[in-house]
């Protein structure tokens, strides 16, 4: 894990801990939360973010969550990451529960982009 990190984070690493080891790396203002290599979420400004796909979207936007967003050069940049239900940050087994599903979303974004990088070549299911 990396130091230098503030209570908030520390606090959720904690929460997360039954669930999996988690590491976290500072990034762009912020902190990305990392299970076996792979991004399954992102604290930033002391909000936490999970990753999304089409599987979680819905029964986040029903959990009261809001997408992460920021601005670039004028533009309003939103990524594939929604905060978490307010009630994971006060339960390990609901925090368990949504970062199984954030991580879900991480593991198919990576094949899904192994699948696409592979097109193409020969023995990676592209041409031949």
């Amino acid at each position: 894990m990396t130091t230098a990190r503030n209570e908030f984070v520390d606090y959720v690493v904690e929460l997360m801990s039954g669930w999996a080891t988690v590491s976290v790396r500072k990034m762009f203002g912020g902190y990305g939360l990392y299970r076996e290599g792979l991004m399954f979420a992102l604290i930033v400004a002391d909000e936490l973010f999970l990753k999304t796909d089409a599987d979680n979207l819905a029964r986040l936007e029903r959990a009261g969550s809001h997408p992460f967003v920021y601005q670039n050069h004028g533009r309003t940049v939103q990524l594939s990451y929604w905060s978490a239900p307010a009630a994971s940050l006060d339960s390990p087994a609901e925090m368990s529960e949504w970062c199984q599903s954030a991580y879900g979303s991480a593991l198919r974004a990576k094949a899904a982009h192994t699948k696409v990088a592979g097109a193409g070549k020969p023995g990676k299911g592209g041409n031949k």
